[in-house]
């Protein structure tokens, strides 16, 4: 017999095994689950097997066994997240792993998307239980990587659960090393970008901000061809940012005139700080962008994001863009 053979036997033979085995640990029907519910911790890298014995204890499921069956078969099972679950009792194995997988059910949990404001995080921290007070204190005396003086832009976006025991400072410290961990990833720190990880940070969050991700590293080049020719970066979501409005894609001229070193309309080079807390596609955009002369980009229509370098070219685009907002094709984009 070959070895491909040997292997295809060894797979069937595994799973065959795995459905005898869950078929005979005792197991609750689909239709009995209980409207009272209970709350299961799982530590970050729990074994299956830990993770059964808990909810079988607390009456999730009849027999820890049949979790650990279907944790083995089911490869979602590796995709619990940590964290404090909200499960009902008497669930069959198949709808436990389904709560399980349910982020909804996380008490407490901190969801922080791509280009999310400090202020708008902050909340998520109060309603998942930690006090105003105790996320005061923390921000005052938080330790953040070398270079870096704000908060803004070091909340790294992505799913958090603490256990209650948890501190403010302790939670922002995890936000702010993951963010640490993916700058050094992105290559913030390499000798060749020509930025200091700082500036690299700001560069990401304009990214995040302006465009969907398959144009960040044309955004990142024309960040960089604007800034070398001294000319204004003239960035919408700059002027947004000192507003703290969102949902709108108009910027009147008014606007373009507010007084701050945030507004790259009236100031040039870059803004002091990073304007959101910006995602790992676009800080790996902000150190490597893609080559080209462009200055000047512009949405004309939802999905329609065109670069150039010539502002006659721009303004024809310009023009085509306030057609298409006065005929309503951005409504849902607000």
């Amino acid at each position: 017999m070959g070895l491909a053979c040997v292997a295809v036997f060894v797979l069937t033979f595994g799973l065959d095994l795995v459905r005898n085995l869950d078929s005979s640990a005792p197991d609750f029907s689909c239709a009995a689950k209980s409207e009272e519910e209970v709350l299961i911790k799982i530590d970050a890298g729990e074994a299956g097997s830990s993770i059964g014995a808990s909810l079988a204890k607390a009456g999730v499921i009849k027999s820890s066994e049949a979790y650990f069956r279907l944790a083995v078969a089911d490869a979602r099972a590796a995709q619990v997240a940590p964290g404090t679950h909200r499960l009902q009792k008497n669930l069959c194995v198949a709808d436990s792993l389904e709560q399980l997988l349910d982020s909804k059910r996380i008490v407490g949990l901190i969801n922080i998307s791509e280009g999310m404001w400090v202020s708008e995080v902050l909340p998520q921290m109060h309603a998942s239980g930690f006090t105003q007070e105790a996320v005061k204190s923390a921000l005052k005396t938080l330790n953040k990587p070398r270079g870096f003086d704000q908060i803004e832009g070091l909340l790294f976006p992505a799913q958090y659960s603490f256990a209650q025991s948890t501190s403010a400072s302790d939670a922002l410290s995890a936000m702010i090393s993951r963010a640490e961990k993916e700058m050094r990833s992105a290559g913030f720190y390499s000798s060749n970008t020509g930025y200091t990880p700082t500036q690299l940070l700001v560069i990401a969050s304009l990214i995040q901000a302006e465009v969907g991700e398959k144009d960040f590293t044309k955004v990142s080049q024309v960040v960089r061809n604007r800034l070398k020719k001294g000319m204004p970066l003239q960035f919408d979501s700059t002027v947004h940012y000192v507003m703290q409005s969102r949902g709108s894609i108009f910027l009147s001229t008014k606007s373009t005139l507010l007084t701050s070193s945030y507004n790259t309309y009236r100031k040039y080079g870059l803004p002091p700080g990073p304007i959101n807390n910006p995602g790992s596609a676009a800080m790996r955009a902000a150190a490597t962008p893609l080559q080209g002369d462009w200055l000047y980009f512009i949405t004309v229509a939802p999905g329609d994001t065109r670069f150039t370098a010539d502002l006659e070219e721009f303004n024809q685009w310009k023009y085509e863009y306030k057609k298409n907002l006065r005929a309503g094709k951005f409504r849902s984009q607000k």
